[in-house]
């Protein structure tokens, strides 16, 4: 079957990432392959967290990937070029959309999609990435703790077919994903910062418990935020190092 087409679809899973990863093992997979399930009963967010969807009312998906010709120390190109794909996609629906460092996609200041990325790496190389995507459709009541989730639906008060709308997200990923195989990393990297949330702007973050105001100016190479204090210095800072207050 043509690289990109296949969707396998399923009911109801633990998590797209983890069935998607399993079937890998015991299965060639062409690259693009995606799992797409109408309910998560344990979707995976960074770490330890968790994404709530109401059955049959959200993307629920998980793409095979084989980058190797992207070396590992340029992994964060991926996430950008993913990150971008949804952005385009979002956007020919609405304005106003940003990513949030490093691959959270926002409407305003609510979140509508997050992107889980996991790499098998082998010596320098990617050799397969499962890249995982929750994003809120038709979802108009959100009960888990979620500060600030928000759908398409509650967005423009319009009613999507899930199924066309995987295929239409899935064309503008690969779309960047295109731009990534053929070396176009300046191209991408100028495309997220343009719709990098907050970027240039001035906003209270806290590291080791500590407030300070700083504005993002930029991303290095290896994904890590760039941020210019009040003091007028440059601090970098992993995932998960920093948080965003205000």
């Amino acid at each position: 079957m043509e690289s990109w087409q296949k969707i396998i679809k399923l009911n109801e899973v633990d998590s797209t990432n983890k069935y998607l990863s399993n079937l890998t093992k015991n299965t060639a997979l062409a690259e693009g392959t995606i799992i797409a399930a109408s309910h998560q009963k344990a979707g995976k967010g960074y770490g330890v967290n968790s994404w709530e969807s109401e059955k049959d009312k959200n993307i629920l998906i998980s793409i095979l990937l084989l980058p190797k010709f992207l070396p590992v120390e340029k992994n964060f190109l991926l996430s950008k070029a993913v990150s971008l794909g949804i952005v385009n996609y979002v956007s020919s629906k609405t304005n106003g959309i940003k990513i949030k460092w490093p691959n959270d996609i926002y409407y305003k200041e609510k979140k509508l999609a997050g992107i889980l990325i996991e790499n098998i790496v082998k010596g320098n190389q990617i050799n397969q990435s499962i890249v995982g995507i929750g994003l809120n459709i038709n979802q108009r009541t959100f009960r888990s703790e979620a500060p600030n989730p928000v759908s398409l639906n509650q967005i423009t008060q319009r009613k999507y077919c899930v199924d066309e709308e995987i295929k239409k997200l899935r064309n503008c990923i690969q779309f960047f994903y295109n731009k990534l195989k053929v070396g176009k990393y300046n191209e991408i990297n100028s495309d997220y910062l343009k719709y990098l949330y907050r970027h240039n702007e001035v906003h209270i973050f806290k590291f080791d418990n500590q407030c300070f105001k700083a504005k993002i100016t930029g991303i290095t190479e290896f994904g890590y935020l760039e941020v210019l204090t009040e003091k007028e210095e440059i601090r970098t800072f992993d995932f998960k190092e920093i948080e965003f207050v205000i």
